[in-house]
């Protein structure tokens, strides 16, 4: 998949908080995303993270 730095991820399960909207704040082996409603940021695997990515949101360069 090709998911950047700064992109909004749309994910499949919501966060606790209700939302389930997560910015991407480091890739690689795993993934830091922080939630877009509470601002609480969690380390997952990519495996992980991939299969539950319903839609990539990115905000094209110009």
């Amino acid at each position: 998949m090709d998911v950047r730095i700064g992109d909004k991820l749309l994910m499949k399960k919501k966060h606790p908080c209700g939302c389930n909207i997560f910015d991407v704040l480091r890739i690689g082996a795993d993934f830091r995303i922080r939630c877009s409603q509470c601002g609480r940021e969690v380390m997952l695997e990519r495996v992980k993270v991939e299969k539950n990515i319903k839609k990539i949101i990115r905000e094209e360069e110009e």
